[in-house]
């Protein structure tokens, strides 16, 4: 029975082979989409989620409750790890880690180079290898990262500088020419699918912050993780919590710091948060490309059963024949079933090609930061699997039991119409849902394209063309040399201004302090974003005086400049009124010289901060260039060549500001691309469906064109009437994609504080195409019906 169906499906895929090549694309290249989405959601899914203690293992995190809403950072106070491990029973483990950016210098030895890379390194705590399962190839962390001066490298990073991971044990490199380090241990390469870019380690015993008392000042670079005893919870820890807040907080306030305990799954999904790789996605936006591939699978599926549906009538004899020889409804059933497995199969083959060929366009987009395997794993052959049976159900079941159900006396007599053949209301509402899908991911797209237009569009508060960002060395050698390389460059041509600071006006490493203000006896209840800077940053980023003046030249904290945002939650009305009140915090004290125009501090997903800057030498670590545009490609050789001569034992590195601002939105970018991506698949699919069963339509009306010809109808008013039913259901379609589509762009744009209108243009640019598109494919099918010779389609009557 098999073997008789296999064959009967193959010959009437055969026969039909134009509506059957129609079937196969659109399954292909939608199952295709289906599959890539599926290993771009497995992939993100997927962090961080492989450690023998997943359900255990915690990230401790801080917020701020504000008059005006919540501020959240993945930093902690730096001695909150030691506070945790002293006052939690609860905790089996606690781990802090550290961050840092600087120089690795590897002078020449016998067998080795001399090398100079810039790189980031993390102090790690070796309870951190207690906590997360990590695979070491030499050394235990406990005795590997036991003392200062100790360091441990990821395997590619040992080969990268010592040739083998072997030989890199027992030597010693430099960093920011400030600690030698002797190589203790090698561990495994952290997978793709981690956030922690772990490729040096050193023991915290190194890390020599000066911060480590300081329960008051908080940053972005450290953070802390802890591993649950078995059978604590974490509800189990909001008591414990709420005691350790009240101990080491003593000045408790609406705005001061309060901690959560955010469960490991969380760390990548979770956008109130960064982490060291700043690299987050939230299962919304995972959860909107789910639906894409959902709806792509549906599209696929409509047409296959437009199609089917249509197509019933040209098989009505074969089934009225097979009825009277006796064949049964569940065997017919199961043969149109078979030939809709037959078909799904064919494309599900297909899609494999086109899923190797987009594999690397994927990869492309991700920044070649990932790698995707289709026969990776055992869950693709499952996914891949299931997709042959729920598009082989939902494509096949209906059309089956139409053909199956037709009366063999009707069938033989051919009396079977496209009206009394079945699923002609069904069609029609199919061709609705395709249609209204369509409309609400075109709507979606326009929304998205908007949105990041208005991004990149978006004033700041400080200018970031033409600006390049160099580090600097921080140690207190090259440090002298600062102002002498300051001053070369300023010579240059094409150099317009020149400034060192810490953090650019908006940047990742922002650094939140507890203040008091014009000496009031107990700190602001929120917290302040500092930034060191010299006397040249507000006019290399074109920064706006509201009041007061800028900064003096000073090398240590003697005044500040605040924003417009720190003075509206002090309740000062007027600028002017400012100036000269003190500002006392742990980095120092002094009175408010200049308040500045508001600028956006954090990414446009955020609201403008409060900000102070006040100069200090020490902490400068980089250094903004303000370029003239038309002299880029001739005065930055000479800067590189300036730098060299100046600071030979550092890297070189550059970044252009525009380039640092576009990575806030990197989630978002890649968002928007699979969306339009996915979108024109869809339109695709949608319109290949319909050219497919207009063309059946047109070959059953084929009668009543020629007669309608013959009684003196023109072509264009044939054309029309084949159009006015189609066109009739995009504009429905339209109606009904309208309200959803404006839900879904509400509720992504609410994920920005700063977003652009939603207006009537996209809608309305929406229901545009889909008609324009429709029109188009309905009349190059129908002009050609109705330019048939009436004589051929009437001869036989």
């Amino acid at each position: 029975m098999f073997k008789l169906n296999l064959k009967i499906a193959l010959r009437n895929l055969w026969k039909y082979k134009g509506y059957t090549a129609i079937n196969v694309i659109g399954l292909s290249i939608g199952l295709a989409s289906c599959i890539l989405i599926f290993l771009f959601l497995r992939f993100q899914t997927s962090f961080d989620a492989h450690y023998d203690k997943q359900d255990r293992i915690y990230r401790v995190v801080s917020y701020w409750t504000y008059p005006d809403g919540d501020f959240y950072s993945n930093g902690v106070p730096v001695p909150l790890a030691p506070a945790m491990r002293n006052d939690f029973a609860q905790l089996e483990q606690v781990a802090a880690v550290r961050s840092r950016n600087g120089v690795v210098l590897i002078k020449a030895a016998p067998g080795v180079t001399e090398v100079k890379r810039k790189e980031q390194l993390f102090y790690v705590e070796p309870q951190f290898f207690d906590i997360f399962n990590i695979e070491w190839l030499s050394g235990k962390p406990a005795q590997a990262l036991s003392g200062p001066g100790m360091m441990a490298l990821s395997e590619k990073m040992a080969v990268k500088y010592f040739g083998s991971w072997q030989n890199a044990i027992g030597k010693t490199l430099n960093f920011s020419q400030k600690t030698d380090f002797k190589i203790t241990g090698v561990y495994k390469d952290m997978p793709q699918n981690s956030d922690f870019p772990f490729k040096m380690i050193a023991s915290y015993a190194s890390f020599a912050g000066k911060d480590s008392k300081a329960w008051g000042q908080v940053t972005n670079r450290s953070e802390c993780f802890v591993l649950l005893k078995p059978g604590v919870n974490a509800a189990d820890l909001e008591a414990p919590l709420k005691k350790f807040v009240a101990k080491y907080y003593t000045d408790p306030g609406p705005g001061k710091e309060n901690h959560i305990f955010q469960p490991m799954t969380q760390v990548h999904h979770d956008t109130r948060f960064s982490n060291f790789s700043y690299n987050t996605i939230s299962y919304k936006e995972l959860t909107g490309l789910g639906v894409i591939g959902l709806f792509l699978l549906i599209t696929a599926c409509i047409n296959f059963i437009n199609l089917a549906t249509a197509q019933a009538i040209s098989r009505s004899k074969e089934v009225g024949v097979r009825k009277v020889m006796g064949s049964r409804r569940g065997q017919l059933i199961l043969q149109f079933l078979s030939e809709t497995t037959l078909i799904t199969v064919i494309a599900l083959l297909l899609a494999c090609v086109i899923t190797e060929l987009s594999i690397p366009g994927m990869e492309s987009l991700m920044d070649d930061k990932v790698s995707f395997r289709l026969f990776s794993e055992p869950m693709i052959f499952v996914f891949m699997l299931l997709l042959v049976l729920v598009v082989s159900f939902l494509a096949g079941l209906y059309p089956a039991f139409v053909i199956s159900g037709f009366s063999p006396a009707l069938a033989i007599k051919n009396k079977i119409s496209v009206a009394n053949a079945g699923g002609l209301g069904l069609r029609k509402t199919l061709v609705v849902v395709q249609f209204a899908i369509t409309a609400v991911l075109i709507i979606s797209t326009l929304v998205v394209i908007r949105q990041m237009k208005f991004v990149r569009e978006q004033p700041l508060g400080f200018n970031h063309q033409s600006v390049a960002i160099i580090d600097v060395p921080a140690d207190s050698i090259n440090m002298s040399k600062l102002s002498g390389f300051r001053e070369r460059i300023m010579q240059l041509p094409g150099i317009e201004e020149s400034s060192y600071f810490s953090a650019a006006p908006l940047s990742n490493g922002n650094n939140e302090v507890n203040f008091s203000y014009d000496h009031r006896s107990k700190d602001e209840e929120f917290q302040l974003n500092v930034k060191d800077a010299d006397e040249h940053y507000l006019k290399t980023f074109d920064m706006k005086l509201v009041a007061g003046r800028g900064l003096s030249k000073s090398d240590t904290v003697k005044e500040f400049m605040v924003n417009e945002k720190l003075l509206k939650l002090l309740n000062v009305l007027r600028p002017e009124d400012a100036i000269g009140k003190r500002i006392v915090m742990s980095a120092g004290e002094g009175p408010i010289v200049g308040v500045i125009k508001d600028f956006n501090n954090k990414s446009l997903k955020e609201a403008i901060g409060p900000v102070a800057i006040f100069s200090r030498l020490k902490a400068y670590n980089s250094m903004a260039l303000k370029l003239d545009p038309k002299k880029i490609s001739t005065v930055m050789p000479q800067v590189e060549q300036i730098w060299n001569s100046t600071f030979p034992n550092h890297v070189y590195d550059l970044e252009f500001m525009d380039q640092s601002i576009e990575s806030f939105y990197r989630t978002e970018q890649v968002m928007g691309v699979l969306f339009k991506v996915f979108a024109g698949v869809i339109i695709f699919i949608s319109f290949i469906g319909l050219f497919g069963l207009v063309s059946f339509i047109a070959t059953q009306r084929t009668r009543e064109i020629a007669i309608r010809k013959v009684l003196g109808a023109s072509t264009l008013e044939l054309v029309k009437m084949l159009n006015r039913s189609f066109l009739y259901m995009v504009l429905i379609a339209n109606l009904v994609a309208w309200p959803l589509a404006y839900i879904l762009a509400s509720k992504w744009l609410a994920g920005f504080v700063y977003r652009t209108q939603l207006s009537v243009w996209p809608f309305v640019l929406a229901m545009v195409l889909s008609v324009l598109i429709t029109v188009i494919t309905v009349s190059l099918r129908s002009l050609k019906a109705a330019k048939t010779n009436p004589i051929d389609a009437l001869k036989y009557e």
